[in-house]
């Protein structure tokens, strides 16, 4: 067997291979007489065909499985003689193919990138330590407040902090606003809308105009539509809006009681405070812990320049933009909207994939080179975990990865987690004082 590698890029190469004739025509004789055995024709006993009828009967299938297992064989006894961690391919091209001549094919291959780590053990990062103070159980208890407001219409006019709901129509030089941004149709005209009274609310400028308004009143509410605005067909023009005020509604939090303790489950306010400064310091250590994970990889991933297969690039590429599109379109972004973004959206989920991909990479050398392995039981944990939260029974949920050749993805999941845990077990951990959170307004 002849073969050469030619690199096309970087991670991609062309392998050119040749398998000689006398070994084509051998595997041409081993294969025909393997279907010899198995077939039966009209008039023969099963495996006792004379050996021509057979070749001619079942052409085909002796050349398919010749193909296949030539082909096959070949490649990958020229992957691993040549020391080569595919990642994406093959690619076969056939270019002759025949008894009595030589098999002669391409095989296009996606490859790892070369690179060689750099001193991992002993990166530095700094953690934050603190308690959970008072203040933070205070916040936290304000954001359960809002999660039980009421809102009772109000006839007095509107102050800040206070919702309003209005009708509104919206031009730019005498046009509505779609005749310059046909997609911005929500910012054009709206009826039974609701906003609060509160500066950076909807369009920078235009809530606090309606203070003072009251019921049944029709106000000229002029904007500047910044230049970073969402509709960029928007960006720098002034827009004017007819608002007519329908509705106007306070805001009523509950007290802090017994009874807004007993409404999230707590026997008094004390057990309530108790349960959210234990779920806070759960949040925080979290957060911490994550913070140096991610510090640590991104030491490693700066230490490092190398080429990436562009292959798992686009692959990846696709899956963050797919996320993205999807995480707008839950938040009430039309598909127009999305659509004038899609370059920023790409540019975003291509920059992301590249760090993906290159982490991974990095991980993985980091794991083989330190002879990490997943057990047993942390996979096992993981299957189960993974099959609670989208609420199917394990075994099926096992079943269902396995047939979609998901299994192998978990399992390198998991790696790459060890991998870092390697590097914040040997990493030089500073801790610093918390960061004070600035007081709420």
């Amino acid at each position: 067997m002849n073969v050469t590698i030619e690199d096309l890029a970087p991670c991609r190469k062309l392998l050119r291979l040749e398998v000689d004739a006398q070994a084509v025509d051998a595997a041409f004789e081993a294969v025909t007489r393997e279907i010899q055995q198995q077939v039966t024709l009209p008039g023969f006993r099963p495996g006792k065909a004379p050996r021509a009828m057979v070749a001619k009967s079942h052409a085909k299938t002796i050349v398919d499985e010749v193909r296949r297992k030539l082909v096959n064989e070949a490649y990958q006894q020229a992957v691993s003689d040549a020391k080569l961690i595919v990642v994406a391919g093959p690619d076969f091209e056939e270019v002759q193919f025949g008894q009595g001549q030589a098999l002669q094919y391409t095989a296009t291959i996606d490859t790892a990138p070369v690179f060689e780590l750099p001193n991992y053990k002993g990166l530095k990062a700094t953690k934050e330590v603190g308690s959970v103070l008072e203040s933070d159980i205070d916040r936290a208890i304000e954001v359960l407040r809002k999660q039980r407001v009421e809102y009772q219409d109000v006839e007095r006019p509107a102050q800040t902090g206070d919702f309003v709901v209005v009708d509104y129509t919206a031009t730019t030089d005498g046009q509505p606003l779609t005749a310059i941004a046909p997609t911005a149709r929500g910012l054009t005209k709206q009826t039974a809308f609701w906003m609060q009274i509160a500066e950076g609310q909807f369009i920078p400028g235009f809530t606090e105009q309606l203070i003072g308004g009251v019921k049944g009143e029709t106000r000229t509410v002029g904007v500047d539509f910044p230049a970073d605005f969402v509709s960029a067909l928007l960006q720098g023009r002034k827009g004017v809006y007819e608002v007519t005020v329908t509705q106007v509604k306070e805001q009523l939090l509950p007290e802090v009681n017994l009874s807004f303790a007993e409404s999230w489950g707590a026997q008094s306010l004390e057990i309530l405070r108790e349960g959210i400064r234990t779920d806070l310091e759960a949040e925080v250590n979290n957060r911490r812990t994550q913070s140096v994970r991610s510090q640590l990889i991104q030491q490693l991933q700066e230490a490092v320049t190398c080429e990436l297969p562009e292959s798992m690039v686009q692959n990846v590429t696709r899956e963050v933009v797919y996320d993205v599109v999807k995480e707008n379109q839950q938040r009430g972004v039309s598909k127009d909207e999305i659509a004038q973004h899609k370059n920023e959206i790409f540019e975003l989920a291509n920059n992301t994939a590249k760090d993906q991909v290159k982490i991974s990479f990095l991980l993985s050398k980091v794991g083989e080179q330190e002879g990490l392995k997943v057990s047993q039981e942390s996979f096992t944990r993981r299957i189960m975990a993974m099959a609670a939260k989208n609420k199917v029974s394990p075994d099926k949920f096992f079943k269902d990865l396995k047939k979609n050749n998901g299994l192998g993805r978990v399992q390198e999941q998991l790696l790459l987690e060890l991998a870092v845990d390697f590097l914040v077990d040997n990493a030089v951990i500073e801790e610093v004082p918390a960061a004070i959170p600035p007081a709420s307004a």
